[in-house]
């Protein structure tokens, strides 16, 4: 089951018994393999909307491992995602100014664009000590996830969140040493937080990725430059990678047939040793397992479908 945001934490982020509800009922059984939770906010300015779970806090590990507890008393295994906003989030929900790769607006398209935009004041331009004190968030977050007993966790570089602002051309116009020129700027945040974060937790913790491996827009990032990029992710430590979208967010918008980003995940998958994970629109086992047999992905995931029916992995497993 992929990370999908349910807005259930309070109104710090602390986890609540709506949150504990929704992964008991997802995990009973222990017919899901691997469930990676919600996208929890690394730091307040990184918060994206009310109610997302926090990570941001020591004082988050308390829930965080009683919603842990709760997946692993269903025998199912649970990592944490972690992510900043940057450009992709308000003052009404922080109460703090945006953060980006750089002072430009998000692109129109992009499904996590702002609402009212417009009205927006441009985000600020991250400085050198606003990136080390990200790295230093992404870091802290993985220690308390680990702390709080995740069997592992993954950093979002997906769907117009800040990661995906410094990797995208479209929101990266930097020109220092995380510049938007070049995929090796692009990347060099994301090899400094995997990095980072491969010290502190050590190297037999699980650290995966999720990449918006296109952002299927004109001047955008490519599949191209994903398959560099994975490979540097792949050096410097990261064990699996997640493909998604980019600034399209969760949907192809050339394809709607079921596994859409399989284009993307299997010269992905050709171009490097790690698993690679496929989601999208991927509604039964019988297409599931075709996805498999036909080497588009390591691993599939289940999410909107999962949503909906939290029987489904059983039903699944029972034909």
């Amino acid at each position: 089951m992929p990370p999908m945001a349910i807005s259930k934490a309070d109104e710090s982020g602390k986890a609540t018994s709506k949150t504990f509800d929704y992964y008991e009922e997802k995990s009973a059984g222990g017919y899901i393999g691997l469930i990676i939770a919600e996208h929890s906010y690394v730091s307040p300015e990184g918060k994206a909307d009310k109610g997302q779970l926090s990570i941001s806090d020591d004082r988050d590990i308390r829930g965080l491992r009683d919603m842990v507890s709760i997946v692993h008393k269903n025998d199912t295994k649970i990592m944490a995602q972690m992510n900043h906003a940057g450009a992709a989030t308000t003052p009404d929900v922080t109460g703090l100014a945006q953060l980006s790769a750089s002072a430009v607006r998000m692109p129109e398209d992009s499904m996590t664009a702002p609402k009212g935009k417009l009205t927006i004041p441009l985000p600020k331009e991250m400085t050198i000590a606003d990136i080390k004190k990200t790295v230093d968030d992404f870091t802290k977050a993985a220690l308390r996830a680990k702390a709080a007993g995740f069997d592992g966790v993954e950093i979002h570089s997906a769907h117009g969140y800040l990661l995906n602002q410094f990797y995208s051309p479209l929101t990266n116009k930097r020109s220092d040493e995380y510049t938007g020129r070049t995929i090796r700027g692009r990347i060099k945040l994301h090899l400094e937080i995997i990095e980072s974060i491969r010290e502190a937790v050590g190297n037999d913790y699980p650290l995966a990725l999720r990449l918006g491996a296109c952002d299927y827009m004109a001047g955008g990032s490519t599949v191209e430059d994903s398959i560099l990029a994975v490979k540097e992710f792949e050096k410097a430590g990261i064990d699996f990678i997640d493909i998604s979208g980019g600034f399209c967010g969760y949907i192809n918008p050339t394809s709607h047939k079921p596994g859409y980003f399989d284009e993307l995940s299997k010269v992905i998958k050709d171009s490097v040793s790690i698993p690679v994970v496929l989601t999208g629109g991927i509604v039964d086992a019988e297409t599931a397992e075709m996805l498999l047999k036909q080497e588009k992905a390591d691993l599939i995931g289940v999410g909107r479908t999962i949503l909906k029916d939290s029987a489904w992995a059983k039903k699944a497993m029972q034909l």
